[in-house]
């Protein structure tokens, strides 16, 4: 699933604990000059630099762009010459010798075109496991984690995590993020009321997204009024699609919010609580 830039954006300006610092964007021409020197960023890692420039994920320091006469010998810079070793770019590395994260530039990933799987290496013994499926699943997978979320509620969500923090389609469809899910969740109590259940999104006319947690059927997506909740949401729920990522490229096919709903525009940000999902008293 490719990035979804607002999303990230939100993810970004959500969490707290992203040691963004002053904001350093770099500008489009030292990106491209940087990027004649080790090739190709990867889309959401160029938005990152072009927003805020250099910042923190967790522990991880993450890499910027130096001016030119610094280019080559700049610690933070990502042109720096110890960064590209082979088909590996560090992007991200925690204090103290510590773990990095790398881009693996020869592999493409869920994200698609021009967007590099990362990967954890072991500042002991050097090993590497997998993380993310871009540098923008790589924000999503920290924000989870620092939120006590692990790699997502089910693994569904996981894996779209691992790509993008959350999709917002143009017929007002949007899958949650990380930085917004356990609000949602908490808002419609749906630990106490569906507690084998998840609320993963909405279509943005009143309509909640849900997915089990817990159980056999992980994968199936159900669309029913939050307000109306409870154990048997397979039952009450209207049943959407067994694949929440095929769903989600193929733009929510088929399924635009309900006759008089508003579907959100792109740019439009959430809907306010107060008009669309605030749970009836029954």
């Amino acid at each position: 699933m490719r990035p979804d830039l607002t999303q990230l954006r939100d993810l970004v300006e959500g969490s707290p604990g992203f040691g963004r610092g002053a904001t350093a964007a770099v500008p489009e021409a030292a990106i491209r000059a940087a990027e004649a020197l080790i090739g190709p960023l990867p889309p959401s890692y160029r938005w990152w630099l072009a927003e805020f420039g250099r910042g923190r994920a967790g522990r991880a320091d993450i890499a910027t762009v130096a001016p030119p006469e610094f280019a080559d010998d700049d610690h933070e810079a990502v042109t720096a010459g110890w960064r590209l070793a082979g088909n590996r770019l560090c992007f991200a590395v925690e204090p103290d010798c510590a773990d990095s994260h790398c881009f693996v530039l020869d592999r493409v990933g869920e994200a698609g075109e021009g967007e590099y799987p990362v990967v954890r290496r072991d500042g002991i013994d050097g090993d590497e496991y997998p993380v993310a499926e871009s540098f923008a699943g790589f924000l999503a997978v920290e924000v989870a984690r620092s939120r006590g979320l692990r790699e997502g509620p089910n693994p569904t969500l996981a894996r779209l995590w691992r790509s993008t923090p959350g999709v917002l389609l143009g017929n007002g469809v949007l899958v949650y993020g990380p930085h917004r899910i356990q609000e949602r969740n908490e808002f419609f109590d749906v630990a106490r009321r569906a507690p084998h259940w998840v609320l993963i999104g909405d279509d943005g006319a009143g309509g909640g997204l849900f997915m089990r947690r817990h159980g056999r059927d992980r994968t199936r997506v159900y669309r029913l009024d939050p307000g109306a909740i409870g154990q048997d949401i397979d039952d009450r729920g209207e049943s959407l699609t067994d694949d929440l990522l095929g769903w989600l490229r193929e733009g929510g096919a088929g399924e635009a919010p309900a006759a008089g709903g508003s579907p959100r525009e792109s740019d439009a940000g959430p809907v306010p609580v107060g008009r669309r999902d605030r749970p009836s008293s029954a």
